[in-house]
């Protein structure tokens, strides 16, 4: 299942964009989204997030 980024904590700080390996994280007006048909679960973005906006979902 694809991570998924709460648009309600994301602060637009673009942490989680560069840690994706395949590229799947994109800036999208101020906050961040990631595309679900690239992402491949690997968690890489998760532990990036300095609020806690990412999770498996």
């Amino acid at each position: 299942m694809a991570y998924k980024i709460d648009a309600e904590k994301c602060v637009g700080c673009g942490a989680c964009e560069g840690s994706c390996p395949i590229g799947a994280i994109s800036q999208k007006e101020d906050k961040y989204v990631i595309d679900a048909e690239k992402c491949v679960d690997c968690g890489a973005c998760e532990g990036t997030c300095p609020v806690s906006a990412i999770s498996q979902g």
